[in-house]
């Protein structure tokens, strides 16, 4: 296995962390803070989206036969899912953290047809439920941002 499908896979490291998915979710978070993703608009957005879940595939598949399935050590799924949670929504405190909020539920308790996602083989696999979770996310946060916040 390449080191680069275990760098990428793993976020740098991150995914070695005692609570990597989470960490993981949250540096995204951070990034998109720290960066203004704000002024990248959303097509620039859901490009780099795409590009995290086509990378994330391929590492994925890159580390599955190490690592094994869906290993706790993957998880630029949890990036691809927090990128999908705030798609076409305005970057700001309040919708990111409600947005981090919501993601990791939804990853982690698995409703509404997320587990089954995860039998998917390779790499599509691992990264299916983390989009289906920024999906949902993105579905509740594009309600509250119109109607609520």
């Amino acid at each position: 296995m390449s080191r680069v499908h275990k760098l990428i896979a793993s976020c740098f490291g991150i995914g070695q962390l005692k609570g990597g998915g989470t960490v993981a979710a949250a540096v995204c978070c951070g990034a998109l803070i720290l960066l203004q993703a704000e002024t990248f608009g959303s097509i620039v957005m859901l490009l780099v989206t795409l590009i995290i879940i086509d990378i994330g595939v391929w590492s994925a598949n890159g580390v599955e036969t190490e690592w094994g399935k869906d290993s706790s050590r993957v998880v630029v799924d949890e990036i691809a899912g927090m990128c999908v949670s705030l798609l076409f929504l305005p970057l700001n405190w309040s919708t990111i953290i409600l947005s981090f909020i919501l993601f990791r539920a939804f990853d982690i308790l698995k409703p509404l047809y997320i587990r089954r996602l995860e039998a998917v083989a390779g790499g599509w696999g691992v990264m299916l439920d983390d989009i289906a979770a920024g999906i949902y996310t993105n579905i509740i946060m594009q309600f509250l941002v119109r109607f609520v916040l």
